[in-house]
């Protein structure tokens, strides 16, 4: 079990790293990163969903300096916005229905982030009107990576078991090396945070900390 402060307490089984071990001859899928092919894709971090929510506070630190060093070695750095597509009040209820159609926020992208983030000139800031970043035809982010030349995705945000985790499974699907960050992303709890790491180490891509992920693309 791994945490810093404000995060989950995560984990991936013991069981399970063996498992990959015995399929691949490793435990992690990826063991080498280039920063210049890899981008840093920052799901839903707007004040509807990290203002209530501690996990998802805990991760901002995290966050910018994953984005601070991927920028300094010449990777992507993408924000990722839900752009307040209709949600369905016979599913959700009318008023949760309402209240993620408004979500997002209005005004300029930049300004409706979480406002302990700073943005740059050359990150992407895009809206996405599904669960999923990389769903065909619902979000400009898979196009706007391949202009890029990206083909390593790092996978943070909020909510780990819905929209970041639909965003790592559509993005493996489109061939994309996927990596979830497994202390840069939140739930409401740890039991759904760490159901959704599982299946995204087992299935999809990868997981890593921080930590791990900051030393393999400083790494030559």
């Amino acid at each position: 079990m791994n945490s810093s402060p404000g995060t989950h307490a995560w984990r991936i089984d013991d069981r399970e790293y063996a498992q990959q071990q015995r399929r691949r001859g490793r435990q992690h899928a990826y063991e080498h990163l280039v920063a210049e092919r890899t981008a840093l894709v920052v799901i839903d971090m707007v004040p509807f969903f990290v203002a209530g929510m501690p996990y998802a506070l805990g991760i901002v630190d995290n966050i910018g300096r994953l984005a601070t060093a991927l920028r300094a070695l010449g990777g992507a750095v993408a924000w990722v916005l839900p752009a307040g597509t209709p949600a369905r009040p016979d599913f959700y209820g009318p008023e949760v229905a309402r209240a993620l159609r408004e979500s997002g926020g209005t005004g300029p992208l930049r300004e409706r982030l979480w406002p302990e983030f700073h943005v740059h000139d050359r990150d992407l800031l895009v809206e996405k009107t599904a669960a999923s970043a990389f769903f065909p035809g619902r979000c400009a982010l898979p196009e706007l990576l391949e202009r890029r030349g990206i083909d390593t995705i790092l996978i943070t945000g909020t909510v780990t078991n819905v929209c970041c985790e639909s965003s790592a499974r559509d993005a493996a699907a489109l061939g994309y090396r996927v990596i979830m960050l497994a202390d840069a992303n939140a739930a409401g709890r740890d039991e759904d945070h760490n159901a959704a790491l599982h299946t995204i180490y087992r299935s999809f891509g990868d997981v890593r900390p921080t930590e791990e992920v900051l030393e393999l693309l400083r790494s030559p």
